[in-house]
C-alpha cells in the first residue's frame, strides 16, 4: 500500500516552516497537478452528459485549458526554477512569485465568465509575465544559449492571444490553427530539454549507459521542428504537412535510440523521460498518417498531450522536486505508479481510440480517470516536499 507521506521523512531543523513562495517550481508543480487531475474528471463529466457546459464549452476549449493552462504552468515553474540555475541570477520569488501564480488562477477562472475580453488579456499577459521573470536574468548574464525561450513564450502569449480573438470573432484565423501552433512551441522545448538532459541523466543515473548526441541529427531532429511549426503558421496543405511530419518522425526516432532506452527500465526516473520521448515520435507518425487521412487527427494529438507533454511533465516535475528539495533522485513507488498511470493513459486513449472505436466513450473516460488519478496522487504525495524547505537547509 502506498502511504501518502513525505518520500524522505528524515527533515533538518531548517526544513521547517512554509516555503512555497521560494522558487518558481513550487507553487507551479502544485498548482499544474492539482488542476490536470480537476480540469480533467470536470471535463469527463461534462463529456458524458453528466454536467451541463459549465467548466468549457467546446474540445477547443479544452485542448485551450490542457495546453495553456496546465501544460503552460509546468513549463512556468520549469523556467523559473531552471533559469536561476542557468545564471545564478534570481527569477521571481515571494510576492511576484505569488503575482505570477495569481495571473494564472485568473485566467483560469475567467474562461469560465462571460467576460470575455478579460479572458483574452489575461490569458495572454501570462506567458508573457514569465517571458519577463526569466528574461531578465538572461538578459543580465548574457546567457545568449537560453534568449530562445523568451520568444517561445512570447510566441505563446500571441498563440493564446489570437484563440481568443478568433472566438470573439474579431480575427478570421481558426482556433484549431492556434492550437496547432502553441502545441508546435511547446513541443519544441520538449525536445531541446530533452536533448539537454535525457542523455545526461541516462549516463548519470543508470551505470554503463553511454548515451550519446549526434549534431547531424540533432540539428534535422530540432530544424524539423521548426519547419512544422513554419508550415502551420502558412497553413499548408496536408500532404507538406504530411511529408514534413514522417520525416522529422525519422530523426528524433534516430535521436532516441542514441540515447539506449532499452537500458533505462531499471531506473524509472529515467525511463519515464524515454517513454515520454518515444510519445514524440508516435505523435509525429500519426501526424503524418492523420494528414493523409489514415487515422483521426485527435488521436495524433493526444499522442503529444497525453503521451508526450504528460509522461515528460510528470518524470520532470517528480525529479526537479527532488532535485531542488534536497531529496534523493530515486523514483520510490509512488512515483512510478504515476509514471505508469499517465502511460497508461496515453496507451489507452491513442491506442484503444485506434482499435476498439466503437467504445470510443469508454476509452476517453478510462484514459482521463487513470491521468486524473496520476496527477491527484503527485499533488497530494508532493505538497508537503512542495510546501517545505529543503531538507539541506540550502535556499530555493
Amino acid at each position: 500500500m502506498l502511504k501518502i507521506e513525505d518520500p524522505q521523512p528524515q527533515q533538518s531543523a531548517a526544513s521547517a516552516g512554509f516555503a512555497l513562495w521560494n522558487l518558481g517550481f513550487r507553487p507551479f508543480y502544485l498548482l499544474a497537478s492539482s488542476f490536470a487531475a480537476l480540469s480533467i474528471l470536470l471535463w469527463i463529466c461534462q463529456y458524458t452528459g453528466h454536467l451541463p457546459a459549465m467548466y468549457v464549452r467546446t474540445p477547443s476549449w479544452h485542448a485551450h485549458e490542457m495546453l495553456y493552462g496546465y501544460t503552460l504552468a509546468v513549463v512556468a515553474g520549469f523556467l523559473l526554477t531552471a533559469v536561476r540555475t542557468w545564471t545564478g541570477k534570481p527569477t521571481p520569488s515571494g510576492v511576484p512569485l505569488m503575482a505570477l501564480a495569481a495571473l494564472w488562477v485568473a485566467a483560469r477562472v475567467l474562461i469560465m465568465t462571460p467576460f470575455a475580453t478579460a479572458a483574452a488579456v489575461v490569458n495572454a499577459a501570462f506567458p508573457v509575465a514569465v517571458a519577463i521573470g526569466i528574461g531578465i536574468p538572461i538578459v543580465q548574464s548574457r546567457n545568449q544559449r537560453n534568449y530562445f525561450f523568451i520568444a517561445l513564450l512570447l510566441l505563446l502569449g500571441l498563440a493564446v492571444l489570437v484563440f481568443h480573438l478568433a472566438d470573439l470573432g474579431m480575427l478570421p484565423w481558426p482556433e484549431r490553427a492556434s492550437l496547432q501552433v502553441g502545441l508546435d512551441v511547446v513541443l519544441f522545448i520538449m525536445a531541446v530539454m530533452g536533448g539537454r538532459v535525457i542523455p545526461m541523466f541516462t549516463n548519470n543515473g543508470v551505470p554503463g549507459v553511454k548515451a550519446t548526441r549526434h549534431p547531424l541529427v540533432e540539428r534535422i531532429a530540432l530544424g524539423g521542428v521548426l519547419v512544422l511549426l513554419a508550415a502551420d503558421l502558412l497553413q499548408a496543405t496536408p500532404g507538406v504537412i504530411a511529408v514534413a511530419a514522417l520525416l522529422v518522425a525519422v530523426a528524433h526516432a534516430a535521436r532516441l535510440y542514441l540515447w539506449q532506452p532499452w537500458r533505462t527500465f531499471g531506473a524509472p526516473i529515467v525511463w519515464v523521460l524515454h517513454v515520454a520521448y518515444g510519445w514524440i515520435v508516435i505523435y509525429l507518425v500519426l501526424r503524418g498518417f492523420a494528414a493523409l487521412g489514415f487515422v483521426g487527427e485527435l488521436l495524433a494529438v493526444h499522442a503529444l498531450t497525453v503521451g508526450a507533454i504528460g509522461g515528460m511533465t510528470i518524470g520532470m516535475m517528480t525529479r526537479t522536486a527532488r532535485g531542488h528539495t534536497g531529496r534523493p533522485l530515486v523514483a520510490d513507488p509512488f512515483d512510478v505508479t504515476c509514471y505508469v498511470l499517465v502511460v497508461v493513459a496515453a496507451a489507452i486513449r491513442v491506442f484503444g481510440g485506434m482499435l476498439l472505436p466503437g467504445a470510443y466513450l469508454v476509452t476517453v473516460v478510462a484514459s482521463g480517470i487513470c491521468w486524473s488519478t496520476a496527477f491527484a496522487l503527485y499533488a497530494v504525495r508532493y505538497w508537503p516536499v512542495l510546501s517545505r524547505p529543503r531538507l539541506d537547509g540550502k535556499p530555493g
